[in-house]
């Protein structure tokens, strides 16, 4: 049987493997962090995947910023308008939507309004050329299921983000919460003061305001973030 972790935030126990105390973004240790294993991502550049959302605002006067499109539970929570300059150029940087209709886009890029399903098949090489060069960096994979099947993002370097809430204690999945849980973790790594370089990192940094656990890749899956919403 895994021993249990227990979060500092909400006293939620979480089976993971047991794994030695890093150094947090901080510059002191963790104590319940549990990393089997040192995060293979090199130092450089940090790639925050996200969907794209069912809501959208009208483009009328024509395309439009990616970012001031979107305008469902995901953006809400990112709260894009608030953001200080700073916060909105590492956002610039840093985040990738992928979008049905016109694959791999900045925040900045500029598109329209929009209804359409994703193909993968049509997407998936557009999609790869946009994200190949990202392939040694860190990436934060804030998808949905729908839009994962388009790129496999490198199981080593990639920590994707998992949602759950407790509901009558237990565990359970709700797309609401789930879609802003993620704008929320969003927001958290471009505002934070300390820039995110390892999965180690990315754990230090939400888990400051959720209960999370930390789970190392295996030879299916990349490093895992489950984050409670509460």
């Amino acid at each position: 049987m895994e021993p249990l972790w227990l979060n500092r935030c909400k006293g939620i126990r979480t089976p993971v493997r047991k794994l030695a105390p890093p150094t947090d973004i901080y510059g002191g240790v963790s104590p319940l962090f549990c990393p089997e294993e040192a995060s293979n991502a090199q130092n450089g550049a940090v790639l925050i995947l996200l969907p794209p959302s069912e809501g959208k605002n009208q483009t009328p006067n024509g395309p439009a910023p990616a970012i001031s499109v979107y305008s469902g539970v995901l953006y809400k929570a990112l709260d894009y308008p608030t953001l200080s300059a700073s916060a909105k150029a590492r956002c610039e940087k840093s985040v990738v939507i992928i979008s049905a209709k016109y694959g791999a886009i900045s925040p900045s890029d500029r598109i329209e309004f929009y209804k359409e399903k994703i193909i993968n098949a049509v997407m998936r090489p557009v999609v790869e050329k946009k994200l190949a060069p990202y392939k040694k960096d860190l990436i934060i994979d804030c998808r949905s299921s729908t839009y994962q099947g388009v790129w496999a993002a490198p199981l080593e370097t990639t920590v994707a983000i998992r949602v759950s809430t407790v509901v009558d204690g237990v565990r359970t999945v709700v797309t609401h919460m789930s879609k802003k849980t993620r704008g929320e973790v969003t927001r958290m790594l471009i505002t934070n003061r300390s820039l995110a370089k390892s999965p180690e990192d990315v754990y230090a940094i939400v888990s400051e305001t959720y209960p999370s656990a930390l789970t190392p890749p295996t030879d299916s899956q990349p490093w895992i973030l489950e984050v409670i919403a509460v």
